[in-house]
C-alpha cells in the first residue's frame, strides 16, 4: 500500500528502469540514463540517488540494502510500482518538448549566430553519426521503444544539422 505522493517524470524514469532490470542500485540507474534516455531527457543525476528512497517509503519500490561494504541499497519494483507505471504510460501526453538550448540562449541575447554555427554544426554532425551508428550497431536489436527514440534522435539530429549549415552560410 502506498502512501499518496506525488509522482514525477523522474519517478516514472526509476520504476521503468527497475522494471526493466529487476534490480538496480542508484549509480546503476546513473549509469542507465547516461547511455540511454539521457540522450531525450535531462535530469539531475542527484535525483537518482534521491528518488529511489522516496518511491521506496512510498511502497512503490522495495530496497535491499548490503550487509556489509559500502552497503549500497538495492531497488526493485513493486506491484504497486508497476501498476503507476502502467497507468502513466496508458495516459497520452498532449505535452510539447521542452528545449534547453545554450546555443540558442546565448543567439538570443546577441551572440553571433554565425560564430555559435561553427561550433554547432560540428557538434550536431558528430551527434547523429553517433545515432546512426548505433542504429547500423543495434538498431534491430533494440526494443520498440528504445528504437523509435533513436529514431527521433537522428530525426531530430538532421534538422540541427540543417538549421545550423543554414547560419554557417
Amino acid at each position: 500500500m502506498s502512501s499518496e505522493i506525488r509522482l514525477t517524470p523522474t519517478s516514472y524514469i526509476v520504476l521503468g528502469l527497475l522494471e526493466a532490470t529487476e534490480e538496480a542500485t542508484p549509480y546503476d540507474l546513473k549509469q542507465m540514463v547516461a547511455v540511454s534516455l539521457g540522450n531525450f531527457w535531462s535530469l539531475q543525476h542527484a535525483q537518482l540517488y534521491t528518488e529511489p528512497e522516496r518511491l521506496a517509503a512510498a511502497g512503490y519500490l522495495e530496497e535491499r540494502r548490503e550487509e556489509g561494504g559500502r552497503r549500497r541499497r538495492h531497488y526493485s519494483i513493486t506491484a504497486e510500482g508497476r501498476a503507476a507505471l502502467r497507468d502513466w504510460r496508458g495516459e497520452p501526453t498532449a505535452e510539447l518538448t521542452e528545449l534547453r538550448d545554450l546555443a540558442l540562449l546565448k543567439i538570443f541575447f546577441g551572440a553571433d549566430p554565425k560564430e555559435m554555427a561553427e561550433v554547432q554544426l560540428p557538434a550536431h554532425e558528430r551527434q547523429l553519426a553517433t545515432y546512426e551508428e548505433l542504429r547500423r550497431d543495434v538498431g534491430k536489436a533494440l526494443p520498440e521503444g528504445p528504437g523509435i527514440t533513436l529514431e527521433a534522435g537522428i530525426a531530430s539530429e538532421r534538422i540541427w544539422v540543417e538549421f545550423w549549415s543554414s547560419l554557417a552560410g
